[in-house]
């Protein structure tokens, strides 16, 4: 097969074409700053504000609670470091899970060793769900935060993100969740779910890369982030990335027109794609919750191979995976988010995320099926620990 398999959609995903129609003229046809008061600037501002809306209304909040960063991790560093800063007064306990994103766990090791916080880091289930009742016993006067990823990027399980925004409430404490794989994919109500701040970015839903925002419940009385000028109401100055903005609305506004249909048929592919891997290559599992889980998201441990090696081979026959987060794609060392669920250490190093779009075909996933099966008995017919496998359980 000569075309590409592309099937690494939680790294990043294709801008859609009508995405970037609308950017297109604020490069420069309206390339005013919006921060200015003549009225060719004013179309910048206009677009901007359109922008604001389009993603407020995706998640059934006020425009004005929107604020633009420059991505994902940013907004959750934001969300960590000035919720820190702004309540340590009331004390400096937050809580998280083993399984998030680097973004957060780096930042709470940051705030941990310099900043003087203590961190509970929650365990979680064999599926990578939390477990409420742990999460309660966790709380004390001290605590200010609890912030919990509304789904994984490497295994794609659903938090139980309703309850926890419960939880918080009911004691009196902020919850922020990390929604970068989750917004646009499910439905999310602020206001229904008790979230007081998310964190999203454009380009994990068709949008550009480079855009992200935190959305902040009125109320909040979390610091400023970026210090300059008197951007994203005095909270985080820069001037605006327009075109970036504008391109971040038209894919949220396109991915809650197109959400049922498109995750009906994503989920029909994952759990085909799901089925035939798990059945068909011996010695295989899958990780994460098999119905809680992102309409996308496959992830797949293969014992006695080396996920770098199957990536490799992958990639030479045109299809694109990946070992995990896009973010630690560099490291050799096995998945945080496999060994939290249990995962153990040799088989973790042998596992493969294929996340889908709604250009995935049948066609692909059959192809991708059959190479993978291909890949994974060469690979293990050149590994000693499958070969001593195979004369134990044959004696």
């Amino acid at each position: 097969m000569s075309k590409l398999i592309y099937l690494d959609n939680a790294a990043t995903t294709k801008t859609a074409p009508e995405v970037l129609d609308a950017m297109l003229p604020y490069f420069s046809e309206y390339y005013g700053n919006p921060s200015s008061i003549y009225d060719f600037a004013q179309k910048s501002k206009e677009a901007v504000t359109k922008g604001r809306q389009q993603i407020a209304d995706a998640l059934n909040t006020r425009k004005e609670d929107i604020y633009f960063t420059a991505g994902g991790s940013e907004a959750d560093n934001w969300a960590l470091k000035a919720t820190f800063e702004a309540y340590k007064s009331k004390g400096n306990h937050i809580i998280t899970t083993k399984i998030e994103h680097h973004a957060i766990l780096h930042t709470c090791e940051y705030l941990e060793k310099e900043r003087g916080a203590k961190i509970t880091y929650l365990d979680v289930d064999e599926n990578g769900v939390v477990r409420l009742d742990e999460l309660e016993k966790a709380i004390t006067p001290e605590t200010i935060l609890i912030s919990v990823m509304f789904a994984n990027n490497e295994i794609g399980t659903i938090q139980p993100i309703k309850e926890i925004g419960r939880i918080a409430k009911e004691h009196g404490i902020l919850f922020h969740t990390d929604a970068v794989q989750a917004f646009g994919q499910v439905p999310i109500d602020v206001d229904e779910y008790n979230i007081d701040m998310l964190s999203s970015s454009g380009h994990k839903i068709n949008g550009p890369k480079g855009i992200g925002f935190l959305y902040i419940r009125k109320g909040v009385k979390i610091k400023s982030f970026v210090h300059g000028g008197a951007q994203e109401r005095k909270r985080r100055a820069g001037t605006e990335n327009v075109p970036g903005i504008v391109g971040y609305g038209a894919a949220a506004e396109r991915a809650v027109r197109t959400m049922k249909e498109r995750t009906a048929k994503e989920i029909e592919l994952r759990d085909y794609l799901i089925n035939r891997l798990t059945t068909e290559i011996p010695y295989s599992r899958l990780n994460g919750d098999k119905v809680r889980r992102l309409p996308n998201n496959v992830n797949v441990s293969f014992q006695f191979i080396e996920g770098e090696s199957m990536l490799l081979m992958l990639d030479q026959n045109g299809i694109c995976g990946s070992s995990g987060s896009a973010c630690t794609s560099g490291s050799l060392d096995p998945s945080h988010v496999l060994l939290a669920i249990g995962v153990p250490h040799e088989v973790a190093h042998g596992s493969l995320r294929l996340t889908l779009s709604d250009e995935t075909t049948k066609e692909d996933l059959d192809f991708t099926v059959d190479k993978l099966k291909e890949i994974v008995q060469y690979l293990r017919s050149m590994s000693p620990l499958y070969e001593d496998f195979i004369k134990k359980h044959q004696q």
